[in-house]
């Protein structure tokens, strides 16, 4: 998955790419973007990589 991430200002910015929406492992849900687990981005906070974990759903 594509995902962009950017400081601007005080404000964390996130851009992904939306998918077609598949069944969650619950099965509960669509799920329509994902990281599928953490992601290091290119924002630095106090010196240190900003991480994602990005989930995007729709109940079916």
């Amino acid at each position: 998955m594509a995902i962009e991430a950017k400081i601007e200002g005080n404000k964390l910015i996130i851009t992904c790419d939306l998918e077609e929406p598949t069944p969650s492992a619950s099965g509960k849900t669509l799920v329509v973007a994902s990281t599928r687990g953490n992601m290091k981005t290119s924002c630095i906070i106090d010196g240190k990589p900003l991480i994602i974990g990005l989930n995007a759903y729709v109940y079916k």
